[in-house]
């Protein structure tokens, strides 16, 4: 068994250790101390790094209350050892976890949620709650939680006697073998978990709820404390500082001046849409067929156009009509003709080129990668 300092001091940064054993494998080696600062893989995140020695510590973990550290070399059995922990590392994921315990405290209180999933790495940190909250409710969630920072709750560790612990209140993922450690943060939570946790709410500094979306009949949300939230409030400032900016309005109404920005793209795209319908018409009523299979080219139509374009040429002349849209050697394309006669033309054309697509009804759609003139020889071709 190995002494668990975390559990006795969250703050440590330095510890001295003796080394049980170390062994060589794989991807390193592995070394087990009589005592350690680092906190293992669990409990819904990942583990401590740092060093031991002058040896990188880039993994560990549990089993069977050993820890195992993962290290860059080897040490010799009975070394007396200095581990450092990666102090910035621990102290961000004692903030998000911290915050963790305190939103799924008022969450449960609030609204009767159980916290069903936690997953806490470099970068995200999502806490699953076995029923749906709506906006309103995430925000209440989020007010009262920071609550418990601006007053400044104790947050303590400990693990109670099984008598205490008969009678203890506490929220816990799953039944829990053997002595149980709680986390109490005064007047709002308290939760069975292993990991590390600041003792004054207000290390959390702040907590923030970000997206949140549907899943399995509850919800998740993302979560950001601490200085992951003071970054992500850094970054959206300056994306909205810049908007502002570009717009020429005041930052706090960036939403209607890109409401009116939308507007504005809708109702040219309304514009566009006509002044193109009208083109189209007219290319329509100028095209003179050469061939009883054509194809032409056009700078700038969708997909929908391409249709309504081919779908019209057939209808007034016949044959077999193609219309194509796109740059160099890759066209969209849309073809009508009659079904039988287009579907064995359609086979002989996928064979010549890389042709994604197909249809029914007289009508083939897709992309094709070709240039103008291999497309034209193709219709000439097998005309």
């Amino acid at each position: 068994m190995t002494e668990k300092l975390y559990d006795i001091d969250s703050h440590l940064r330095e510890f001295t250790a003796t080394v049980v054993d170390s062994y060589k494998i794989d991807n390193g080696f592995i070394t087990v101390l009589d005592r350690t600062a680092f906190f293992p893989e669990g409990g819904g995140q990942l583990s401590d790094i740092g060093t031991i020695e002058d040896a990188e510590v880039f993994d560990v973990q549990i089993k069977d209350d050993v820890i195992y550290h993962y290290t860059s070399r080897q040490f010799e059995k009975g070394q007396t050892v200095k581990g450092v922990i990666d102090w910035n590392r621990r102290f961000d994921f004692m903030q998000q976890h911290s915050g963790e315990h305190i939103v799924s405290g008022v969450a449960h209180k609030l609204f009767g949620c159980e916290n069903v999933g936690f997953h806490l790495s470099c970068d995200l940190v999502t806490l699953d709650f076995d029923k749906p909250l709506n906006r309103e409710q995430i925000l209440e969630i989020e007010k009262l939680a920071n609550e418990a920072i601006f007053v400044n709750s104790k947050i303590i560790t400990y693990y109670p006697d099984e008598e205490t612990l008969s009678t203890l209140v506490y929220r816990s993922k799953k039944e829990i073998e053997g002595a149980v450690r709680i986390v109490e943060v005064e007047g709002v939570d308290a939760c069975a978990c292993c990991a590390p946790h600041v003792t004054q709410a207000a290390e959390i500094g702040i907590i923030k709820l970000l997206d949140s979306e549907k899943l399995r009949g509850g919800v998740r949300i993302e979560m950001k404390c601490g200085r992951r939230a003071l970054t992500d409030y850094n970054q959206k400032y300056d994306n909205v500082r810049k908007i502002s900016s570009l717009l020429a309005i005041k930052q706090h109404e960036v939403d209607l001046g890109v409401e009116r920005l939308m507007g504005n793209i809708n109702d040219l795209k309304f514009k566009l849409t006509g002044l193109k319908k009208q083109i189209m018409e007219g290319k329509i009523a100028s095209f003179k067929p050469t061939a009883n299979k054509t194809a032409v080219f056009y700078e700038d139509l969708e997909i929908k156009e391409l249709q309504t374009f081919a779908d019209a040429l057939f209808k007034l002349h016949g044959g077999m009509r193609g219309v194509f849209s796109g740059k160099e050697n890759e066209y969209a394309f849309a073809i009508c003709g009659n079904s039988n006669e287009l579907d064995a033309w359609f086979k002989e054309f996928k064979a010549k080129f890389t042709v994604r697509g197909g249809g029914r009804n007289g009508m083939v759609q897709g992309t094709v990668l070709a240039s103008q003139q291999q497309i034209l020889g193709v219709f000439n071709e097998l005309d």
